[in-house]
C-alpha cells in the first residue's frame, strides 16, 4: 500500500481508502467488521462514510469496531458526511449551521469518537449561503470536533468559491473534494481537476469502477444477472445500463482495460483502479465491498504498475467528449502543459 497526503493537509491516507455505503445495507455488520479487519491489515488506514449511509447504521457499524479494536482509532483516518435529509422537517437537510450541528454531532455519536478526521459537506446547498457553511466548519476545526473538511459533489466554480472565501476570512480551508471519476466517467478533468491542482484540494474519488462496469462483469447486449448490483436489483439503473451499453465508446475502453489486464495477468478491475490512482490530485481512491474477497481482489491494484505507454493508451481510448468550446482544444491545451515535478 502507498501513502499520500490527504490533499493539503499533513494527515497521510493509503491511497486506497475503504467506502462503506454498503455496511448495514448491502452487507452486515458480522461481514462489515470483517471487511474492515482485511482493509486494516492490507495496509489502509483511511475510512469514509455517511450520515445517510444506511439511514446512520454504517457509522454505528464502524463505531461498534473502532469500540472493540481501541488500537485502530490512532492508525485510522476517519472521513463522514453530512447535508442530505435525516429526517422529515425541513431543517433536517442541507448545510445551515442549525442542520450541520445535529449532523455532527449525531455522527460523532453513532461513531463514538470525539472527533472526525475529515467532515465533507455531501453536495452543494443552493439554500444556505456558503459563508453561513464554512464558518460553521471552521468552528467545528476550532472546536476539535473535526480535524479537517472537504467537500463531495462540488463543481468547479463552487470549490473555487469556497476556497477563496475561507481565505479571505482567515478560515481554515478545505482540504479534498469527492467526486465521481473513472475511465468512463471524466468529465470532471475539464474544470474540476484543474481547479483542484490550483487551490491544493486531494481528490477522492467515489464509483472508480464506473458502476461495476469496469469490473468485467456486465457484456455487450446482455443485461445482468447474478451477482451484480444491477444483475440483483435490475431497477435500481436498468435505463442507465442501456444507455452506456449503446455506446460504443463504453466497450473501446472495456477492451482496452481487459487487454492491459491480460498482459499482467490482473483483473480489469485493478487496471481500471491503477490508473485512476495515478491521476492528478487523486489523494485516495475510494473502494466500496460488499465481501471480504471483493476487497482482496481490488487492494491488489496497489501493487500493479502500469507502463507509460499503458497509462497513455487507456487516457487517450477513454478521452471524454468535449468538442465544444472552451471544452476542446483549448482544454486539451491545458492538459497536455505539464511542469516538471507536478502531478
Amino acid at each position: 500500500m502507498q501513502y499520500r497526503t490527504l490533499g493539503n493537509s499533513g494527515a497521510v491516507v493509503s491511497s486506497y481508502a475503504l467506502g462503506t455505503m454498503t455496511f448495514g445495507a448491502e452487507a452486515t455488520e458480522e461481514q462489515s467488521h470483517a471487511i474492515l479487519d482485511d482493509y486494516l491489515a492490507a495496509g489502509g488506514n483511511f475510512i469514509d462514510t455517511a450520515d445517510v449511509y444506511a439511514a446512520g447504521v454504517s457509522e454505528e457499524i464502524i463505531g461498534r469496531w473502532l469500540a472493540a479494536r481501541p488500537e485502530a482509532r490512532d492508525e485510522v483516518v476517519l472521513a463522514s458526511k453530512g447535508r442530505f435529509p435525516m429526517g422529515t422537517a425541513p431543517n433536517d437537510v442541507g448545510t445551515s449551521r442549525r442542520h450541520l450541528t445535529r449532523a455532527l454531532d449525531d455522527s460523532l455519536r453513532r461513531l463514538d469518537v470525539e472527533q472526525i478526521d475529515l467532515y465533507q459537506l455531501h453536495a452543494w446547498d443552493p439554500v444556505t449561503p456558503l459563508e453561513e457553511s464554512l464558518r460553521f466548519l471552521n468552528d467545528a476545526v476550532s472546536s476539535g470536533k473535526i480535524a479537517y473538511y472537504g467537500f463531495s459533489n462540488f463543481l468547479g466554480w463552487q470549490l473555487t468559491k469556497a476556497v477563496h472565501l475561507a481565505r479571505a476570512h482567515g478560515w481554515s480551508e478545505p482540504v479534498t473534494l469527492q467526486p465521481q471519476y473513472s475511465l468512463l466517467v471524466r468529465e470532471i478533468e475539464s474544470e474540476i481537476v484543474p481547479a483542484s491542482l490550483d487551490a491544493g484540494i486531494g481528490l477522492l474519488p467515489w464509483s472508480p469502477l464506473g458502476g461495476g462496469w469496469l469490473s468485467g462483469k456486465y457484456k455487450r447486449d446482455q443485461p445482468p444477472t447474478g451477482v451484480t448490483r444491477l444483475g440483483e436489483n435490475p431497477d435500481r439503473g436498468m435505463e442507465a445500463w442501456k444507455g452506456r451499453n449503446a455506446d460504443p465508446r463504453t466497450w473501446e475502453i472495456i477492451e482496452e482495460v481487459e487487454h492491459i489486464a491480460g498482459r499482467h495477468g490482473a483483473n480489469p478491475s485493478q487496471v481500471a483502479l491503477a490508473w485512476l490512482a495515478d491521476q492528478p490530485a487523486v489523494s485516495s481512491v475510494i473502494l466500496g465491498a460488499r465481501t471480504t474477497e471483493q476487497l482482496a481482489d481490488n487492494l491488489e491494484a496497489a501493487e500493479l504498475r502500469l507502463t507509460e505507454g499503458e497509462m497513455m493508451r487507456l487516457s487517450e481510448v477513454s478521452r471524454p467528449r468535449v468538442g465544444v468550446y472552451p471544452y476542446g482544444p483549448l482544454a486539451q491545451e491545458q492538459r497536455s502543459r505539464k511542469i516538471d515535478g507536478g502531478r
